[in-house]
């Protein structure tokens, strides 16, 4: 077994499965430092109408980098599946396919960023004041994407061999560059939103520099030949395990864009408070983002192995340690979430609706412990078509009609909005429950079967 392939078949569930999504929470903390720097240092050092661009523009290059991650996730359960069943010749073809899918993702992804960034901004109904800085952010980000989907592909593949490190390591040299980009940038020269944006894609393409250069000086269970890179059977299996995800993410996303083009209309300190608040909840839902992750590379090795039994308890370990982390941030939000939004403005207005949303919100972050564990097993079974059905569910019968409806009532707040997340999470715990039944139920029934024969 090379030095960055973990096998996950044996031994003690929980220390396996906290030890590999140690490092993953830690690349997710600093992934979410990106957003929240960038708009730390423009709440400080900027303008208003900056910090409400910044909070646009990064929905707008939120949604382009997690629908690269939900196809991504196809390559990472693979990579499991074939690890679990011993199969690594398969991998250099997977490889490949893989890189020549994302290289021509990122060329389009690119193009569309750059052309219609302004459409966009208006779209999302940007404050007037603040159109100009929305579309600086996403036509910077957007020439810069390509590095965006670079580290994201990067870190799919290694947590797919059960190496969770490296993507930490990688995403620790993003961070610190952007860390003193956004200073240099925005502080020092005064570019405000433009700063911010060129801060994040020049620490995307260090960490991608530095990543090419480790990966070099790594054992890998797979060697990469340039006549692998082009179309191949194994794209398409990714392809068609990741695009539900994809979808999934795309329309979870726009929905979170629907909102902010709703919340846009409240005027800017309700934007800018949204946009402050939204930077918190990126890192209150980062232990549900660990346990997904972790559990589809987890449960993908266990299920190849032919461990069911341990796909089950692993996602019972990861609803137990969810709801403990997620109990403790929901009581810190009525208690300090004031305090915590003042990090990022001194502006009152602004704290008082980050907050005001921030208590709608709260629920969810008890609640998305059981919906991303659920979410977790069910992609390492590649029931990704599932997962895509259940999150449109939410989506459009919970999320969208409900934070509208509270948008548009007469002296609407941010609080009544922050209520529909919770209640579409329920709602989609619900659905998981009902499938994982009916599953059980089957595979059970199909066991016995077995045996009989």
């Amino acid at each position: 077994m090379s030095d960055v392939q973990k096998d996950f078949t044996t031994g003690s569930i929980s220390k396996k499965l906290i030890a590999f999504m140690i490092p993953i929470l830690g690349s997710l903390i600093l992934q979410a430092m990106y957003g929240a720097v960038d708009l730390l240092v423009v709440g400080r050092f900027g303008t208003k109408a900056g910090l409400s661009g910044v909070s646009t523009g990064s929905g707008v290059i939120n949604l382009a980098t997690y629908v690269i991650i939900g196809l991504a996730m196809g390559v990472t359960v693979l990579i499991g599946r074939y690890i679990g069943q011993k199969e690594q010749k398969r991998l250099s073809e997977l490889i490949g396919g893989a890189i020549w899918f994302f290289v021509v993702a990122a060329v389009i992804l690119t193009v569309v960023l750059v052309i219609f960034a302004r459409p966009l901004a208006i779209l999302l109904q940007a404050p007037k004041e603040a159109v100009s800085y929305t579309v600086q952010y996403i036509r910077i980000c957007g020439g810069g994407i390509v590095f965006i989907v670079a580290y994201n592909v990067i870190g799919s593949v290694f947590r797919g061999m059960g190496d969770s490190k490296s993507p930490l390591i990688f995403v620790t040299i993003a961070c610190i560059v952007n860390v003193i980009g956004d200073l240099v940038f925005v502080a020092v020269l005064g570019m405000d939103t433009a700063g911010a944006a060129l801060a994040t894609v020049l620490a995307q393409a260090v960490s991608v520099i530095a990543s090419i250069i480790m990966i070099r000086k790594k054992e890998l269970p797979f060697t990469v030949k340039r006549e692998k890179i082009r179309p191949n059977n194994e794209m398409k299996k990714f392809f068609m395990i990741g695009l539900p995800i994809a979808l999934q993410d795309l329309l979870t996303q726009s929905s979170f864009l629907a909102l902010c083009a709703f919340v846009n209309r409240l005027g800017l300190d309700a934007s800018s408070g949204y946009g402050v608040a939204n930077k918190l909840v990126a890192f209150f839902l980062l232990i549900p983002g660990a346990i997904m992750q972790s559990m589809a590379a987890f449960v993908s090795q266990n299920v190849g192995a032919g461990r069911e039994d341990r796909a089950k308890k692993s996602m019972l370990t990861s609803m137990i340690f969810g709801v403990i982390i997620g109990s403790i941030v929901f009581i810190s939000i009525f208690l300090f979430g004031d305090i915590m939004c003042g990090i990022f403005t001194k502006d009152d207005a602004v704290v008082k609706n980050a907050w005001d949303y921030l208590k709608g919100f709260a629920s969810e972050t008890v609640l998305t412990a059981f919906l991303f564990s659920f979410i977790g097993y069910f992609n390492g079974h590649e029931h990704t078509l599932f997962v895509m059905i259940q999150g449109l569910s939410q989506t459009l019968a919970v999320r969208l009609p409900m934070s509208y409806f509270m948008s548009i009532r007469e002296n609407a707040t941010l609080r009544e909005i922050g209520y529909a997340f919770p209640s579409a999470t329920l709602f989609g715990i619900i659905i998981n429950v009902i499938y994982f039944a009916i599953y059980v139920k089957k595979h059970t029934v199909v066991h016995r079967e077995d045996e009989f024969v």
